[in-house]
């Protein structure tokens, strides 16, 4: 950390801000993200054998994760919408509870973090929403980031045949 942190998204004044990402330039960018949702034991093995009422929970929980993901800059004020080149989510089903990853790419003037970690997030939340009726006592947490990525785009000049 700086010694002078500033908090890109507050103007001179305090007030809130979008950053102006207009003289950057374009990159691929990629981030991953991880949460964590604690179960009880036999909540787990109802998922994994598929017999929660409610369906397939993972499978729930996956597409939430994906149209969460591309609704970013609607959920969260000061994020950019972001042209999403894609969305992956994964799960690991483990004794206590169901370890949660995304991974998102686009090619933008500013980082894909936000998306993934709101996949996460919504992820576990459905998961929550879905087994609530029997494991009342489920926690959600250790949601962050855990890899973000940028390469510059090249620039694609091709000379005509000739």
């Amino acid at each position: 950390m700086s010694n002078n942190p500033r908090l890109t998204h507050l103007q001179e004044d305090g007030t809130a801000a979008m950053v102006d990402v207009s003289d950057k330039p374009l990159s691929h960018r990629e981030a991953v993200a991880s949460g964590f949702i604690r179960l009880a034991p036999a909540t787990v093995a109802l998922i994994g054998e598929n017999l929660i009422a409610k369906g397939d929970v993972l499978g729930v929980a996956r597409i939430a994760a994906i149209q969460a993901a591309k609704q970013t800059g609607q959920l969260i004020p000061l994020c950019h919408p972001l042209p999403l080149s894609h969305v992956e989510v994964g799960f690991d089903l483990r004794e206590d509870g169901v370890a949660i990853w995304s991974r998102t790419r686009t090619t933008a003037r500013t980082g894909v973090e936000m998306e993934a970690l709101v996949a996460v997030g919504t992820a576990a939340l459905t998961i929550y929403d879905m087994c609530k009726a029997v494991d009342p006592g489920m926690v959600i947490g250790e949601i962050r980031l855990i890899e973000k990525k940028k390469e510059p785009v090249e620039s694609h000049n091709p000379r005509p045949p000739g």
